[in-house]
């Protein structure tokens, strides 16, 4: 085989990899859109226990990423965004997993994000959202269904335009 043929491939192959592992620029969908939630029950940063289903009666964004994503680290101001202008009606949880304690903080703290950030350190919560690829956000309605999954990055706008149909009347969008 040719040596620049062998480059070729072995990009090629890089490529597509990237782009199964980091997803593949907000795309749609999802096995589970429709279901209920898989349980989520997980640690915050202090150590405090925080469950998903503590957060029935809201809409719930839940953001699965880590700290040496590039995509992950590039939407937290958006998610931030999004959490502030939601009075409360929109939560967001962060799922940290492949990712030092220490390195969660800084993050945390260099975007200042307001809404809990968990930590799944063994991955059996990314496992059982069946997380493939980050970041991954599942949009959780008040009964506890998801009704939206992107697989890689999503903006503020895309985030509450898909949440406005399932928040509660009072609760405005955007902010």
């Amino acid at each position: 085989m040719r040596p620049w043929l062998k480059v070729a491939l072995l990009l090629m192959l890089g490529a597509i990899g990237g782009w199964w592992f980091w997803g593949s620029g907000g795309e749609e969908g999802g096995a589970l859109e429709g279901r209920p939630a898989p349980a989520l029950r997980l640690a915050d940063l202090a150590g405090r226990p925080v469950d998903l289903g503590q957060l029935r009666g809201k809409v719930v964004a839940v953001n699965f990423w880590a700290t040496w994503c590039p995509p992950c680290k590039e939407e937290l101001p958006a998610l931030a965004q999004a959490w502030r202008a939601g009075e409360g009606c929109l939560e967001v949880l962060g799922v940290t997993e492949d990712s030092p304690r220490e390195d969660v903080v800084a993050e945390v703290a260099r975007h200042a994000l307001p809404y809990p950030v968990l930590l799944d350190g063994d991955g059996a919560a990314a496992h059982a959202f069946g997380v493939a690829g980050l970041p991954s956000t599942f949009l959780v309605d008040s009964e506890g269904r998801v009704r939206k999954v992107w697989k890689g990055a999503i903006t503020r706008e895309r985030l509450e335009s898909a949440a406005a149909p399932y928040l509660a009347p009072g609760c405005r969008r955007g902010g």
